[in-house]
C-alpha cells in the first residue's frame, strides 16, 4: 500500500469501529454511565488505571469499584474519610489492590481539593503532553503512599508508552460526535493527543510499516505519533480504533 491507499485504508477502519458498538467492548462504557463531568472523569481515570488483561474481568473489577464508590465517585473521592476504608476491604485486580485503590482516592481528593481537578493538571501550555503526564505522576504521588503504587500511573519520560493515561486523555479529549469519546476537557486540542500503545496497535502498526521499532515503548509511541500525525495532524488518535479493531476483532 501506498500512503494514500493506506490513509484510505486506515480512514475506513477508523470509521469502522468508531461507533456506539464498540462501547459495549471497552472498559469507556463504565464512565458512560455518568453524566456529571467530575464523575465521569473519575469513572474513566479508576477504569483505565485497571485496564490491562481480559476485558470482562476489567469491566467486572471496574464495576466493583464504582459500587465501592456508592456509584457517585466524585462526592465519594471529595468526602472520603478514614473510616471508608473498610469498603475497599478485599478489592484486588491483577496487581492493584485495595491499598493502591484506597490511595488513588485520596490522591483524587488532594487534586480535586489543592490542584483544579484533572483537566486541569493536564492543561499546561508550555510542555508536551507527554511531560505533562509525568508531572501529573508527580502531583498525584505527593502525599505518603506505598512505593508499590507508583507502578499503576506510568511515566513516559523514564521509557513508557503510558498507555492507560493515553487512553484516558484519548476519552476525554476526543469529539463525542460519533457517541464514544467524551469531548469533556476543552483545554487540550486532539492534535496533541498521543495514542494508547498496546499489543494490538503495536502489532498491526508494524505489520502496516507505520512502526519499525520491536518494543511497546515511548520511543516507539513517538515514532507511530510521527506517521500518524503525517496521516491526520489534527485527530491522529482516531486511528487509534483502526488499529485496535484491526487487531483484536480481525486478527489482522
Amino acid at each position: 500500500m501506498n500512503q494514500k491507499e493506506l490513509q484510505s485504508f486506515l480512514d475506513f477502519k477508523a470509521q469502522q469501529y468508531e461507533s456506539a458498538a464498540f462501547i459495549s467492548h471497552d472498559p469507556i462504557q463504565i464512565p458512560h454511565q455518568f453524566s456529571k463531568k467530575e464523575d465521569i472523569e473519575i469513572a474513566a481515570f479508576l477504569s483505565a488505571t485497571i485496564a490491562w488483561g481480559n476485558r470482562v474481568s476489567i469491566l467486572k473489577s471496574a464495576l466493583k469499584m464504582m459500587s465501592i464508590m456508592d456509584d457517585s465517585p466524585y462526592d465519594f473521592v471529595l468526602h472520603h474519610q478514614e473510616s471508608d476504608s473498610k469498603k475497599f476491604k478485599g478489592f484486588v485486580h491483577r496487581t492493584f489492590n485495595e491499598n493502591d485503590l484506597l490511595y488513588f482516592v485520596k490522591a483524587l481528593k488532594n487534586i480535586y481539593q489543592n490542584h483544579g481537578g484533572l483537566e486541569h493538571l493536564f492543561s499546561k501550555k508550555n510542555i508536551s503532553l507527554q511531560e505533562r503526564i509525568h508531572e501529573f505522576k508527580k502531583t498525584f504521588f505527593e502525599l505518603q503512599h506505598l512505593p508499590r503504587t507508583q507502578k499503576h500511573v506510568s511515566d513516559p519520560l523514564k521509557g513508557s508508552a503510558a498507555k492507560r493515561i493515553n487512553m484516558l486523555l484519548r476519552w476525554m479529549v476526543r469529539s463525542n460526535d460519533k457517541g464514544v469519546d467524551f469531548g469533556i476537557w476543552k483545554s487540550i486540542s486532539p492534535s496533541e493527543l498521543s495514542l494508547p500503545l498496546d499489543v494490538h496497535t503495536g502489532n498491526v502498526a508494524r505489520k502496516l510499516k507505520l512502526l519499525k521499532r520491536k518494543q511497546n515503548d515511548a520511543r516507539a509511541l513517538s515514532e507511530l505519533d510521527f506517521k500518524l500525525r503525517k496521516l491526520d495532524p489534527n485527530d491522529p488518535v482516531k486511528y487509534d480504533f483502526a488499529l485496535f479493531g484491526l487487531g483484536a476483532f480481525e486478527k489482522f
